[in-house]
């Protein structure tokens, strides 16, 4: 028997008890945890883990093996033709977790410390994961569409800037001054459009999907079918990113 508040209860009675009990949850539907940014640990632990790799194999040549290159195009004389126009869509993600130099990483690696916590936190740990993902996925997506097809494209910014547009979104539905993350956004924005070596593509199209992924989770009414319509929002938007690169693939290949 177990001490209770009326008395001694079962066991069994406790078990069943709990689970009429409803799990703490975010404003958005998101589990609450103790660590608010393990998510955001991992992904900057795998990031510097990979610059690390290619400190060690060749970091030119993990970037052309899995760097966002549209293609179709020879990366040796007599090797096989590369790009994401011939069926390397990997390289839409995997070109999202490594830098071109150490001051790359150190920069989107502080934006996503300083950024990430506080968004797992209000999101919980899934809908923050699938908010990264996408948001890389979204910036890739666009530099896909219109880069050059011999570009090459790596970084998380994609991703960061995602979190950029999501914290905007997540700040004005929590009520809270916009102004600076605005601002940062602006600045940002700018660079990416001064400096001709950045692919302000990829930054654009990550901001964009942030925003909106960050809507579905923030706009949708609370209750019981709540993350069911998160999930289909999410998989429409995935659809329509999917749509664009396969019209972008078939013009390459025409």
């Amino acid at each position: 028997m177990r001490a209770a508040s009326v008395g001694f209860q079962c066991p069994e009675c406790v078990a069943e008890g709990a689970k009429t009990v409803r799990e703490a949850r975010t404003t958005f539907g998101g589990r609450i945890t103790d660590d608010s940014s393990r998510v955001t640990q991992i992904v900057l632990a795998v990031c510097v883990g990979l610059y690390v790799l290619g400190l060690i194999v060749g970091e030119r040549e993990l970037q052309l093996r899995f760097g966002n290159i549209a293609g179709p195009v020879l990366l040796s004389e007599d090797g096989p033709v590369e790009g994401v126009a011939v069926g390397q869509y990997f390289r839409l993600l995997s070109a999202a977790f490594l830098h071109a130099n150490l001051l790359h990483l150190v920069f989107n690696m502080l934006a996503l410390a300083q950024l990430g916590p506080a968004l797992e936190q209000r999101l919980g740990r899934v809908r923050y994961l699938g908010l990264y993902l996408l948001s890389a996925l979204g910036g890739s997506t666009l530099s896909y569409l219109i880069s050059d097809p011999g570009a090459l494209g790596v970084g998380a910014s994609g991703a960061i800037y995602g979190l950029f547009g999501a914290y905007f979104v997540v700040a004005r539905r929590l009520g809270s001054d916009t102004r600076p993350i605005v601002t940062l956004i602006a600045v940002n924005l700018a660079i990416s459009f001064a400096v001709p070596i950045i692919d302000w593509r990829a930054h654009l199209g990550g901001l964009l999907t942030g925003a909106a992924v960050a809507a579905l989770l923030a706009y949708l009414p609370a209750g019981p079918r709540r993350t069911q319509l998160q999930l289909l929002g999410a998989a429409v938007l995935v659809a329509l990113l999917a749509v664009a690169v396969a019209m972008r693939t078939s013009a390459l290949a025409g």
